[in-house]
């Protein structure tokens, strides 16, 4: 098939891209059953995922740079179709939906770029990536054989290839595009859900792509029958043991996931590093050549629009504002070094023969050698309890349970998954108080409770919030009043308002009065409330606010899931329970403050403003404007709302979106540590029951003036204003935990065309940000220490020169290394034992 690529041509070492910034040559991108090939010459990929929307243009650069500097030498990224076409044929590629500037700086990095151009996407993304309008055009049915969708989604597609072709964006035409992906998960039971349509359409959206000339192969995520030439990929926590559906086709895994996303209601997982290693290391041992880290490179989903049913607005899996994508896992520089070995086996890799030994009961070697007299040695102990010691070309391996070494001369091992030598950066987050100044610069507005201005409409009967308000806002107002006199009193048991509901939140208002909020959780959005209330002798009042919280993202048929209520009634009372829900219910849709654009920067002096020397605490439904200042320094910056309910908030007119500290159950199966051995699953490795499931919420640095910021939130259910921070995430100190068995080459200047057993000695290697240096050491032993970073213990062997040995080599510098045979430690005081080196150091 002919296909393109990036202008240069595979290269052994990753760090020789660096000395190829630009891309200016047309490549011709094919593949065989090992790998992509460019240029004649086959090319292994180390990708990661920058979904471009979830950041701002200002971070890209930046984001890009990290990327790269963690060992990718890719970029791949989703393009969002709700985000560009608007309303049918209009088109929008503005900010941070400027795609061809984003694939551009991918470009000026020198790196290549996976364009999945769905346009159906998931991603925990509002409505799959699907236009909420096309739901409405009359005949359409979603990802099926319908050709009023098919219609759509071939103009679009045809719309974003051509955009590429005009920039010369290909490969083919000398940009760095070098794949593109139609559809996305698709195979399987959803393509079966469908029937027969289901085929058809996955074989018309295949063929279309295809027609669509790019010069570059086209891929197919979790398509087991995709057809020839297009590739179908792994999307999976672990992909060694996929094979592509042709024996022509290469293996790729398009979606690692190195964490697991987080919803509201639920404790948040962690997969440890030394898993994802594992994993990664697996697959090249077993053939993969193109793998991605599906990561939500940015951590942020700006805006109310985006993501799915209770997915926080600020997606993460880690820290919430992390801004620099992967480096939000605590150990990400042990990945790095795992990408720079995969590099020094490149060649091999793709280039020669492959042979399988045993080493033992769940212990095996994968071997390549080729023509040159290379060799590669993949050992893997894929035991999930027990350390081994594996003899290989009469040499003896440390191989500790669930993990594989590497060693690029079938010798020497550089690297091993679950021997973690980079260090741990700790982080935490400095607040800065948003207390006003001055008395006035606090200014409030309060919503109306129920139908402001006049009602939209009337109807007996409940009507389909998703359907009534297309998702131009998350809420609606469903009001009716009802009389109770003498003949209604009570039985004795207080009156209960009962609210069936298709999801996903409601507040309820009683004669203008809060009584209670439900909402659903992250795996069922219906959700079904009782709520004591108190009625009064003649008319009452009810307004129930409605909201949704994202659209569904995905599923068969996803699209016709609908929200909002569906029987509404009082219980409790003497003669029995009331039905309200065929009663006269008039409809409003929106918020008045929506409706006068109140976050807008324009109306900083609406009169609709009233100024407040101090703002109501714990008042539902109330808008809040206040003049904050800039946050000193350049560390990634995030607002704190963990005093807050829910609501909306907004920097300068920038939608920050949503935000929901709602508390996760104490009862989510949480350890206090987790174990990286074994197969990873979503309920493995929980943390953070009992806490607010997202508490910082990222404000990029660009949304900031000099001066002059005005911050606007809008709260639904009431808290604490007063207590909101800006709070930088900053670096407060490092650790690192080696044992003299590490690796100890030093990958970098490894060359293994030379003699080399490994003789060195392994090191701790401590780094602070830029700009910062080791100010303390506040813990460092060599011997058998235990425990982990913030918690390290001293054992029964420790060596009393460890701390004045470490501050002799770090204190007071960015960075520095400490041997495990440094003379300053003097005699071996513990002979037979494994030496460990522990360090924990501040930095400022």
């Amino acid at each position: 098939m002919a296909a393109a690529a990036a202008p240069f041509t595979a290269l052994p070492c990753l760090l020789l891209l660096l000395l190829l910034p630009s891309i200016d040559a047309a490549s011709n991108v094919t593949y065989d059953h090992r790998s992509l090939i460019i240029d004649g010459r086959r090319r292994l990929v180390i990708s990661t995922s920058i979904h471009y929307p979830r950041s701002v243009p200002e971070m890209w650069p930046k984001l890009v740079a990290e990327a790269k500097d963690g060992g990718a030498d890719c970029i791949e990224t989703y393009v969002f179709w709700n985000g560009h076409e608007i309303a049918p044929g209009q088109y929008y590629f503005e900010d941070r939906f400027d795609l061809v500037r984003f694939v551009k700086v991918v470009r000026d990095a020198g790196l290549l770029l996976i364009l999945r151009i769905g346009p159906f996407v998931a991603a925990e993304w509002n409505f799959g990536g699907v236009p909420v309008w096309l739901h409405y055009v009359p005949g359409t049915v979603f990802r099926t054989n319908n050709e009023p969708f098919k219609s759509h989604m071939q103009s679009f597609t045809k719309y974003i290839v051509n955009m590429m072709k005009k920039e010369r964006l290909f490969a083919s035409q000398g940009g760095n595009i070098i794949l593109a992906q139609i559809e996305n998960e698709y195979g399987g039971y959803l393509e079966e859900h469908y029937g027969p349509a289901g085929k058809a359409y996955a074989m018309w959206a295949a063929s279309m792509a295809l027609a669509q000339n790019t010069g570059v192969p086209w891929i197919m995520c979790q398509q087991p029958d995709a057809p020839n030439p297009v590739i179908n990929t792994c999307n999976s926590f672990y992909c060694d043991t996929f094979q592509p559906n042709s024996p022509t086709k290469p293996k790729f895994w398009t979606e690692n996931w190195p964490g697991w996303f987080q919803t509201f209601g639920e404790s948040n997982p962690h997969r440890p590093p030394e898993d994802v290693a594992f994993a990664v290391a697996r697959f090249f041992e077993k053939g993969g050549s193109v793998q991605n880290y599906y990561v939500y490179h940015g951590g942020t989903n700006f805006g109310r629009t985006t993501g799915g049913p209770f997915i926080t607005t600020s997606y993460d899996y880690d820290a919430p504002i992390d801004e620099y994508g992967l480096r939000r896992f605590p150990k990400w520089a042990h990945l790095k070094e795992l990408h720079k070995s995969i590099k020094l086996c490149e060649h091999t890799l793709l280039y020669g023969n492959t042979s399988f030994l045993s080493l033992g009961p769940k212990q095996e070697a994968d071997i390549y050698t080729d023509q040159s007299g290379g060799c590669v040695a993949f050992l893997a102990n894929i035991d999930s309890d027990k350390d081994k010691v594996v003899t290989f070309r009469k040499r003896q391996y440390d191989l500790p349970a669930w993990s594989v070494s590497i060693l690029p001369d079938c010798k020497n091992v550089v690297f091993n998954t679950a021997k973690v030598q980079s260090q741990t950066s700790m982080v935490v987050m400095v607040p800065e108080s948003l207390q006003a100044l001055k008395p006035d610069q606090w200014s409030i507005f309060r919503e109306t409770t129920g139908i402001w201005g006049k009602n939209d409409f009337i109807r007996n009967g409940f009507v389909d919030h998703i359907n009534t308000t297309k998702d131009t806002t998350d809420y609606l107002w469903y009001t009716t009043s009802f009389s109770v006199d003498g003949s209604y009193s009570s039985k004795g048991s207080q009156a209960v308002l009962n609210i069936y509901s298709k999801g996903h939140g409601v507040h309820a208002f009683l004669n203008n009065e809060l009584i209670g909020s439900a909402y659903g959780n992250g795996s069922k959005s219906s959700f079904t409330v009782g709520l004591p209330i108190n009625l009064r002798t003649g008319k009452n009042d009810l307004a129930l606010l409605s909201m949704t919280v994202g659209l569904q993202n995905a599923g068969p048929s996803y699209e016709w899931i609908g929200a909002g209520f569906t029987n509404v009634n009082i219980s409790g009372l003497k003669n029995g329970a009331v039905d309200l829900s065929s009663n006269n219910w008039a409809y409003k849709i929106g918020l008045e403050g929506e409706y006068y654009s109140l976050f807008k920067p324009d109306q900083r002096s609406n009169k609709r403003w009233i100024p407040q020397s101090e703002p109501p605490k714990n008042q539902p439904l109330t808008w809040y404007k206040v003049n904050v200042d800039v946050p000193q320094g350049d560390d990634p910056v995030g607002i704190d709302m963990q005093s807050m309910g829910k609501g909306l908030a907004w920097l300068n007119g920038n939608a920050i979106g949503r935000y929901w500290p709602r508390t996760s159950s104490t009862d989510d199966r949480c350890t206090p540590s987790c174990n990286y051995r074994g197969t990873f699953d979503p309920d493995k490795c929980r943390t953070g029951c009992g806490q607010p499931t997202q508490r910082w919420y990222h404000v990029p640095r660009s949304w900031f003036h000099p001066s002059g910021n005005t911050l606007v939130v809008f709260e639904e259910k009431g808290g604490d204003p007063t207590k909101i921070t800006l709070s930088r995430r900053v670096v407060s100190s490092v650790c690192s935990f080696v044992s003299e068995h590490y690796p100890s080459v030093d990958v970098d200047s490894w060359d293994k065309s030379t003699t080399n057993d490994a003789t060195t000695a392994a090191k701790v290697q401590l780094s602070c940000p830029k700009g910062k240096n080791i100010s303390s050491v506040k813990f460092a032993s060599l011997g058998n220490p235990s425990g982990t970073c913030r918690s390290y213990q001293k054992g029964s062997c420790h060596h009393p020169n460890s701390l004045s040995v470490v501050e002799k080599a770090c204190l007071n510098t960015n960075s520095c290394r400490v041997s495990l045979t440094d003379g300053g430690f003097g005699e071996d005081l513990c002979p037979g034992v494994t030496k460990t080196l522990a360090v924990e150091a501040d930095c400022s």
